[in-house]
């Protein structure tokens, strides 16, 4: 895998807006993530209390992070080889990487590095949320299982499972943000042509070298006209 390809591959993936939508999210929390939000609770917390923003803004920074799975050759690209898959998963890790990066920063200078690392935490969680609900309802509808879940935590407030609130230090949270992100991963890994293999009883076929070109084609096909 060639950092030139990575770059072209990360270009024609939004890097640049998925970022900057992570950014923007991380100052909104920065800024305005203290102010509470009057909402409906079944869990019995004060109506007046409300909810901080800041505890829901990383839904959005987690949906930002699915775009990177759209684009007009998302299709294409699910019946890649396996250099086509590295590169990717290379792309998304990195891209999740600076975002958290980007989110912690922000939030550990505007309240301090405890809340950052539940920021983090909850990126994590709901990107892996946003996967599965890609695989299951779709590219467009990322954000459907992530808002389920947000909405429970809403009506449901400071609870064991309440990632959104529990102290940084919490490890159930922490195993559940692996968990979750890694099932999310694992949801996406299962294109529907490796879907169709095992439930035939046999494992994915290795793609071939035509395929193998296809891939190098589609590399070459995102030069810009000056390159």
């Amino acid at each position: 895998m060639r950092a030139s390809d990575l770059a072209r591959y990360a270009r024609v993936h939004r890097a640049g807006p998925i970022l900057a939508g992570a950014v923007v999210v991380a100052v909104l929390s920065a800024v305005f993530g203290g102010v509470r939000v009057a909402l409906p609770s079944i869990g019995g917390e004060d109506l007046a209390t409300g909810v901080p923003y800041r505890r829901e803004l990383p839904l959005l920074s987690a949906v930002f992070l699915t775009a990177a799975f759209g684009g007009p050759m998302a299709a294409h690209e699910e019946t890649g080889a396996c250099a086509l898959y590295r590169l990717r998963n290379a792309y998304c890790a990195g891209l999740t990487l600076l975002a958290c990066a980007l989110s912690f920063g922000t939030e550990a200078f505007a309240v301090g590095p405890g809340q950052g690392a539940v920021f983090v935490r909850s990126v994590l969680i709901w990107l892996g949320l946003a996967l599965l609900s890609i695989r299951l309802l779709g590219q467009q509808l990322g954000w459907v299982i992530p808002l389920a879940s947000a909405l429970l935590l809403v009506w449901y407030p400071s609870g064991w499972w309440d990632w959104t609130a529990n102290s940084p230090s919490d490890v159930l949270s922490w195993w559940g943000a692996g968990i979750v992100l890694a099932g999310g991963t694992a949801a996406t890994a299962v294109t529907p042509w490796r879907g169709r293999a095992l439930r035939r009883g046999r494992p994915p076929a290795r793609r071939g070298t035509a395929s193998r070109l296809a891939d190098r084609s589609h590399l070459i096909s995102t030069r810009t006209p000056a390159e």
